[in-house]
């Protein structure tokens, strides 16, 4: 059967804001609930309203949904990562649940260990954050590759203590409140109902430890930020808008997390002689009036260092001359584009008095019409 849309399930406008999502889902989770409506379809129901609240209260999945609907969020995220960030806990103990709740119901839905995947996304190692550099090269950088080094401000593991978070010669100790597991339990009785809360531990914070003595460098967090020097490998035949992506090279992983990436953006700094055009690359040669004319060989520019290219006679201005495998290397692959030389006849000013008469006893025998002046 076709999935409901998201906000009809929560009987809501698309164009609702984020209170009004919330405080709907709250009023159907408080009516759908396993523990209060014990009616066959009250699970699925309950399960329906929350995957649609997970979607709906996160502005990028919600952005998802709107642009490309359900297969916009199938095809991107999984079950794990559509609840990722939710905050059902808060929800559940609001309406009198307790965050056992969540426990135990998602687990039934989705499978044992959901909850521990959800508190392990939220309190236990995180990866580290990508980032992005803008790099500039010039095209001959461009065409045959080269190494940059490039000045990166990041977060990395602490040096002094090494991740941990804890002053040299100490080491963080178990959460006396919680045993190092992070969370703290309560059980509640209402008449013949016994239900558990389960909350965040506020005296560690979800981390299971306690750090008396933080690391005066990086203040208990076990990150401390630097300018690292990094070399980054230009491929020959890179162009703009490519981005080369180093793996590791991101900010460093929260509670000893892995490290995030760092993308590399290229942009080809305009040329003052060549254009480019995918592989190939213009440029322009001027030559003279009498060179068109009677034909010549000139010297152009390349790449590499220079070629010469043969004018035949009656060359007309704006001409494309080919040079074969003068252009920019294929990317991750062989050989190489063309350069194409476009001739620009200049028309000769500042003529002496014998170049004026041989011009205009050429016109003359070429039969033109010319200035009397």
């Amino acid at each position: 059967m076709d999935k409901r849309d998201y906000y009809e399930v929560l009987g809501v406008s698309s164009d609702a804001s984020n209170e009004e999502i919330k405080r709907a889902y709250r009023e159907l989770a408080l009516k759908y609930h396993p523990d209060r409506n014990k009616s066959p379809d009250a699970a699925e129901k309950f399960k329906e309203i929350s995957e649609a609240y997970a979607v709906l209260s996160d502005d990028e999945k919600r952005m998802q949904y709107d642009r490309f609907g359900h297969i916009g969020i199938s095809e991107r995220y999984t079950w794990d990562d559509i609840f990722r960030g939710v905050n059902f806990d808060e929800i559940f103990r609001d309406l009198g649940f307790g965050a056992g709740g969540f426990d135990r119901i998602f687990d039934m839905f989705f499978g044992g260990g959901f909850r521990q995947r959800y508190r392990q996304q939220r309190y236990g190692p995180q990866r580290g954050a990508d980032l992005q550099y803008d790099l500039m090269v010039t095209l001959e950088d461009a065409a045959f590759g080269q190494e940059a080094e490039i000045s990166v401000p990041q977060t990395e593991v602490c040096s002094i203590c090494g991740g941990s978070g804890a002053k040299q010669g100490t080491t963080p100790r178990k959460c006396p409140r919680c045993n190092g597991i992070g969370e703290v339990r309560r059980t509640r009785t209402f008449g013949f109902t016994h239900f558990t809360e389960i909350r965040t531990c506020d005296l560690c914070h979800g981390t299971g430890v306690i750090i008396d003595h933080p690391c005066e460098h990086c203040h208990g967090t076990g990150r401390a930020k630097r300018l690292r020097k990094i070399i980054v490998k230009i491929p020959p035949g890179i162009d703009s808008g490519y981005r080369l992506r180093l793996r590791g090279e991101g900010e460093a992983g929260i509670r000893r997390g892995p490290p995030g990436d760092l993308y590399v953006t290229v942009h080809v700094k305009p040329h003052p002689v060549f254009e480019r055009d995918g592989d190939n690359i213009v440029c322009e040669a001027k030559i003279g009036f009498s060179q068109a004319a009677l034909g010549a060989e000139i010297e152009v520019p390349t790449l590499d260092s220079g070629a010469r290219v043969k004018i035949p006679s009656g060359t007309q201005s704006g001409t494309m001359f080919r040079l074969k495998g003068k252009g920019i290397p294929h990317l991750h692959g062989f050989g190489r584009g063309d350069e194409f030389v476009r001739v620009i006849v200049e028309t000769p000013t500042h003529l002496t008095r014998k170049q004026k008469e041989l011009l205009a006893e050429l016109a003359k025998e070429t039969e033109e019409n010319i200035s009397s002046k």
